[in-house]
């Protein structure tokens, strides 16, 4: 299974480790991803989504149907 947030499509990033000498080696940093449960009140059914924590924070502050919405998911 991919590590990409099913909400807001964020996926994994590629950067540098950089050491003291500033030798560059490739490295990767994943979403913080997270195994939700949401209850969707307009369809009254719950959904299991993985979500990276930032949109777990925006739906909670914007509503779960409004940023369902927005994103342009239908459920």
């Amino acid at each position: 299974m991919a590590r990409v947030c099913q909400v807001s499509g964020k996926r994994r990033m590629v950067g540098n480790n950089v050491s003291h000498s500033q030798r560059r080696t490739k490295r990767v940093q994943y979403p913080n991803l997270i195994k939700k449960k949401i209850y969707i009140p307009e369809e009254d059914r719950t959904v299991t989504l993985r979500l990276s924590a930032r949109a777990l924070r925006t739906m909670n502050k914007k509503g779960v149907s409004a940023y369902l919405k927005e994103q342009g998911i239908k459920v």
